[in-house]
């Protein structure tokens, strides 16, 4: 039995990894495979939260030099105090209404229909939003201004409905305000770190009471795999995006949403 469970995990902590950082809902698509490896117990609701933080921790390792630069001239330099502004003001929206509407999110939304009705219409707006060809203003992810930190942090707020995506939600907010796909991506990255710290920390001290030695064992495996796989996944997607738009993004997740749907509705 332990033996499955831990192969769950690497399962999971993957799929995390995976889909964590480009805009296609990793929330989604754990919902979906914890429910196909029938891994949804309130363990696998703290366990799928915290493999989030491996993710995170990726975006710490990779960029771990501008983390440190920017922590150690944070009240030095004008830029490094305003891009920390920046991601706190970024930070706070999606922040508040989580804290508020956490319960009623989880109990109601979190199931395979609403992942498919979230990932087809996210995959349409973002069509949409390629189409506008909105004017890029602002190229690197330190020149962000406070409007469109606030755009970005305002679109989080969508991210809370799983299958909407969180690194859709800003990523496209942060396109809408005009930073480019990069400067958008990274900017994303960065507001990662906090709101997921902010998350896996509330979800422990919510469902301290179903961790013990082998959940723990559970939970650095798929951490562990969340992490390894984020690294190769972020590397990958800022070439990718250097060179392409985010429709083929859209397109699947139009063609998965609908496949979800088809499937949960007949079976």
């Amino acid at each position: 039995m332990e033996i499955i469970l831990f192969c769950k995990a690497v399962i999971l902590g993957i799929v995390e990894g995976l889909t964590e950082f480009i805009p296609v809902s990793s929330t989604g698509h754990l919902i979906v495979a914890s429910d196909f490896l029938k891994f949804n117990d309130d363990f696998a609701k703290l366990f799928e939260v915290v493999i989030q933080l491996g993710a995170i921790l990726a975006v710490v390792w990779l960029y771990r030099t501008k983390i440190i630069k920017l922590v150690l001239n944070v009240f030095s330099d004008k830029k490094s105090f305003s891009f920390a502004v920046n991601l706190l003001i970024a930070f706070i929206p999606a922040s508040v209404v989580g804290f508020f509407f956490h319960g009623v999110i989880k109990q109601y939304l979190f199931n395979p229909m609403t992942v498919a009705a979230a990932l087809v219409i996210g995959g349409i707006i973002i069509i949409i939003i390629e189409k506008l060809n909105i004017k890029e203003t602002t190229g690197e992810a330190l020149d962000i201004d406070k409007k469109s930190a606030l755009v970005v942090g305002l679109s989080q707020i969508l991210s809370l409905i799983p299958g909407v995506s969180r690194s859709a939600s800003t990523i496209m907010g942060g396109v809408c305000s005009g930073l480019s796909r990069k400067a958008a991506a990274e900017f994303s990255f960065f507001l990662a770190i906090p709101i997921m710290f902010a998350a896996t920390c509330y979800d422990l001290y919510k469902s301290s009471d179903v961790v013990n030695l082998q959940s723990a064992v559970v939970i650095i495996i798929g951490f562990t795999a969340a992490f390894l796989s984020a690294i190769i996944v972020i590397k990958w997607f800022i070439k990718f995006i250097s060179s392409h738009d985010f429709k083929i993004f859209a397109y699947y997740r139009i063609i998965f949403g609908i496949f979800l749907f088809l499937f949960y509705y007949f079976i």
